[in-house]
């Protein structure tokens, strides 16, 4: 091993040398390290922002609220995004998001300006002194940014869904594997009680061997009446790097359609509804039920959609087969507005919600209404006789508490990108599945291959540009 204090090594690599060595299962927070640039258990976390739209906004108020973080540099392509029409309801980019990072240090005594930067690589270029990053760039982006980062030494955080493609999330996993940094997906339903109380009910047998789950989102596509990518050209935004938003794409011309925001509705930047949610409302019974690859996904698109574009809604089902001490069990999704059946097991004047989950066992039903999921048990006389489980599942502090715990005192956050890998690939086959019209999906998973269908090749990796080809940084 190089000695770690030539100028060609440094700390990073001392970090990934090391945990490397220890078959990366041992995390080797900075603070171990000593020396210059020493960070005691009780100091601050540096952390660099990539992307400073409305989730990279949200995440920012959140760390905000921790005493141990330090946020040094915001990284993004857009200097401003006017999210006002969007549910954030919020001014955005690396502007106004660094002018509020500073503003809150301003308060607190602090007078440390937050450095801004419209490439990742320029900032990973001159950030030499950050422990992590947290990553909330458009999907596309996902996957390089997280590699790079963890070659790098960096802790990372990375918005949902954590890769574009399937062979992405593969690579993300190795990489976690090798380098054994503190990663989390931004699932943040994952640390709330509601989750855990519902995995526990589930996996103590609450309504009987369960065989069948419905969950339902009311998200749709974002932009009515397209047919497929806009070919015409929108002015560039001021001081917009279009190049680095287009990232791994092909390059095609500026168009307003893109950004901010309704890049979902467009398969080579995002991933639809289900994309979008799927890491969301399919956690708990990833969770609880451990499931693995399924062995046939069909989702279908609702209303018009093709190669390009995704549906107004979704529905379909992921199988999965019987295992020793798991029944055979079903997954039904639906975005869009649409929701399964009623079930007689529910009072005759029940409402579905407009975001809920359905589990259906032999003995009854259980209800997660909104992002929460606190579990709600049907018949009402089931939920009069049923004595809840002791609580066995940690409660979290909060997910972005969690991933600094992790990155500080060693350790994997509990939803890791080891985990958020597994939980994205489940995802992202019922996404291949809309992208080829409903097409239906029999997962070859050692081998990442749809068996009879070739033309989904292209979908599990997808083509890059030189400058972000994932296999040149590995």
């Amino acid at each position: 091993m190089k000695n770690p204090n030539t100028p060609s090594s440094g700390r990073r690599q001392f970090i990934r040398n090391t945990t490397a060595a220890a078959g990366g299962i041992v995390i080797l927070p900075r603070y171990v390290l000593g020396g210059k640039g020493y960070t005691a258990p009780s100091d601050k976390v540096n952390i660099g922002i990539v992307g400073a739209g409305g989730q990279g906004q949200s995440n920012v108020r959140n760390l905000l609220q921790l005493d141990d973080v330090q946020i040094t540099s915001v990284t993004d392509p857009g200097r401003y995004w006017d999210l006002n029409r969007f549910y954030y309801k919020s001014i955005a980019g690396r502007e106004p998001v660094s002018e509020m990072i500073d503003d809150h240090y301003r308060k607190k005594g602090g007078n440390k300006v937050v450095r801004q930067y419209k490439r990742f690589s320029e900032m990973m270029d001159r950030e030499k002194d950050i422990d992590a990053i947290l990553c909330a760039t458009p999907d596309h982006t996902h996957a390089f940014i997280t590699i790079a980062a963890l070659k790098a030494g960096l802790h990372v955080y990375c918005e949902k869904p954590m890769a574009h493609n399937i062979w992405e999330t593969r690579m993300v996993r190795k990489v976690v594997q090798e380098t054994g940094l503190a990663t989390q997906m931004g699932n943040v339903g994952h640390s709330r009680d509601g989750i855990r109380s519902l995995v526990e009910y589930l996996q103590d047998g609450a309504i009987g061997t369960v065989r069948e789950i419905h969950a339902w989102v009311p998200a749709g596509r974002w932009t009515p009446g397209i047919t497929g990518l806009p070919q015409n050209t929108s002015p560039l935004p001021h001081d917009f790097d279009w190049k680095e938003w287009l990232g791994p794409s092909p390059f095609r011309p500026y168009n307003d359609l893109f950004s901010p925001v309704t890049w979902r509705d467009f398969w080579i930047y995002g991933c639809g509804a289900l994309g979008d949610f799927g890491c969301h409302d399919m956690d708990a019974p990833f969770w609880a039920f451990d499931l693995s690859s399924p062995s046939e996904v069909q989702i279908y698109p609702a209303g018009q959609s093709n190669s390009e574009i995704a549906p107004y809604g979704e529905a379909g089902t992921y199988h999965f087969p019987e295992r020793k001490g798991q029944a055979a069990l079903k997954l039904h999704w639906y975005s869009g507005g649409l929701k399964p059946d009623w079930n007689p097991h529910l009072p005759p004047d029940y409402k579905f919600g407009g975001r809920s989950a359905m589990y259906v066992g032999d003995k009854g039903v259980i209800i997660t209404d909104g992002g929460d999921r606190f579990p709600q048990i049907f018949p009402e006389s089931l939920r009069q006789s049923y004595q809840p489980p002791v609580e066995r599942i940690p409660r979290s502090k909060g997910h972005h508490r969690d991933w600094i715990d992790a990155i500080k005192n060693g350790g994997q956050s509990s939803a890791n990108l080891d985990y958020g890998s597994r939980l994205t690939e489940l995802t992202l086959l019922g996404v291949m599945s809309l992208r080829l019209n409903g097409a239906r999906i029999q997962w070859d998973a050692k081998n990442m291959k749809v068996n009879g269908l070739p033309e989904a090749e292209s979908i599990v990796k997808e083509p890059s540009n030189e400058e972000w080809d994932i296999s040149k940084i590995m």
